[in-house]
């Protein structure tokens, strides 16, 4: 029986792919586009996918872990992803 020219069911990736291959050509896109200057990582643990780093706001936490999920539908992805805290100090430091 030939396959050829079919269609994976949504949400599921083609037979053979591979995940690391996945997730080193979202590395990429992400790098090249303007989430890029956030220094996030992607890493590939067994069967899941580990994003980490540090962003400026809840805002784009919440963007980049939606794209990731999205890109790797079908797949494990945990988002530990850390909003820098940027408010002003709440008192003063005591350098004595």
């Amino acid at each position: 029986m030939n396959h050829h020219g079919q269609e994976p069911a949504p949400g599921v990736p083609p037979a053979g792919e591979n995940l690391e291959y996945r997730v080193a050509h979202l590395r990429d896109r992400i790098a090249g586009g303007p989430l890029g200057e956030l220094g996030a990582r992607l890493e590939v643990r067994g069967e899941t996918v580990l994003l980490t780093g540090t962003v400026p706001s809840a805002h784009t936490r919440d963007e980049i872990c939606d794209l990731v999920a999205a890109e790797l539908a079908g797949h494990q992805v945990h988002c530990d992803i850390t909003v820098a805290d940027s408010s002003s100090p709440d008192h003063a430091e005591d350098l004595a």
